[in-house]
């Protein structure tokens, strides 16, 4: 790319803001250049606004210290900057539904981390490597909102990143019921052992929202495009429980399967080991090269371990074995705010850029 696309951070002072700044230093074809956040943010620098909540364990990145801070409601100032912006604002799910709509109708393509529009009929919900052609039902979504260029695409739940690739890599093995239980991150809330020290040495069997979202987003992305909406899979059924762990980053899920043709354990390491994408056929910077890794330890996989396999955007799978009243079981992890998060979304860009739905603004 001979010249950098100009991007912006909704909502960068949080912790999923901060990743997407950390992620983005030095990136090959994207520079940030404004920095949106609360009206009590707006006017200070990057550095003062954030002050001692850097959340990152690298060092906040020199050029974004000095940037000032713009009040995250003022659209079009904000959008006039850039050629698009990710979206990790914190606010009610009608209010970010109305502001991500608003960017996109300043022409202002909006990648979003937010589960606001996840549900929105023809607003694509992707992970790259399964479901690209999503991203097809975009054209539908500028029609309604009368833009050309603007348009609102999302990334799904943490949560369902260390499991829903697996399935998705025995897709013709027709798994059709599945019982998951995760082990999520307190970086998933947004926090740390500093700012949440009643987490430690402590489980938490509730997150808000997490068991519906867990459950009904995967049949979303295996859906398909009808009528210029995405309407989603009916299998397999997917009931879950979502539990919080002591662990900072790492997204742990213990998974049962039921297939309706039955596959060897040498069948389904195959399958996840040579499972690849459009990301790796693009070769696209955030794209790990290897998506999905299976360990063969009974120990693993680790988050101590392996939560980093592939700079975070990969998926380590580890215990696959028959069970008693399920088919199989295995174990999967995955980084919850680099691939479940602002990694995932950064490589949405990516794959958006690279087919065209992405600019340079005029």
């Amino acid at each position: 790319m001979e010249k950098k696309l100009k991007v912006g951070i909704l909502g960068a002072t949080g912790m999923v803001g901060q990743r997407f700044i950390s992620l983005l230093e030095n990136h090959p074809w994207y520079e940030v250049v404004t920095v949106a956040a609360s009206p009590r943010s707006a006017g200070k620098t990057y550095e003062e606004a954030v002050g001692g909540r850097w959340k990152m364990a690298a060092p906040m990145p020199e050029a974004v210290k000095k940037l000032v801070v713009m009040n995250v409601n003022e659209v079009e100032k904000v959008a006039s900057g850039v050629d698009f912006v990710f979206s990790a604002v914190d606010m009610g799910k009608e209010e970010i539904k109305a502001i991500e709509e608003a960017y996109a109708k300043t022409e202002t393509p909006v990648v979003s981390n937010n589960s606001a529009h996840r549900w929105t009929p023809d607003v694509p919900m992707v992970v790259p490597e399964i479901n690209p052609e999503h991203f097809d039902v975009i054209e539908f979504q500028k029609k309604r909102l009368g833009t050309k260029k603007g348009f609102v695409a999302v990334k799904p739940n943490c949560s369902i990143q260390s499991y829903a690739p697996v399935l998705t890599a025995w897709k013709e093995f027709e798994p059709y019921e599945v019982v998951a239980t995760t082990y999520q991150a307190i970086s998933g809330a947004g926090k740390t052992f500093g700012d949440w020290p009643e987490m430690e040495g402590n489980i938490i069997p509730y997150i808000g929202g997490e068991e519906e979202k867990s459950e009904q987003e995967p049949l979303r992305i295996w859906g398909e495009i009808q009528d210029g909406v995405i309407v989603k899979a009916k299998e397999p059924k997917i009931t879950c429980q979502c539990i919080r762990v002591p662990v900072l980053n790492g997204h742990t899920a213990a998974v049962f399967v039921k297939f309706r043709k039955k596959p060897t354990k040498e069948q389904l390491i195959e399958k996840l080991v040579n499972f690849s994408g459009l990301p790796q056929e693009l070769k696209l910077p955030s794209a790990p090269c290897q998506f999905i890794q299976y360990l063969e330890e009974d120990n693993r996989p680790q988050v101590t371990l392996d939560v980093d396999f592939e700079n975070g955007m990969g998926v380590s799978v580890g215990r696959i074995r028959e069970d008693s009243v399920y088919d199989w079981k295995f174990v999967g992890l995955s980084h919850n705010t680099v691939r479940g998060a602002a990694g995932g979304a950064v490589l949405c860009a990516e794959l958006l850029t690279a087919k065209g739905y992405i600019l340079a603004k005029e």
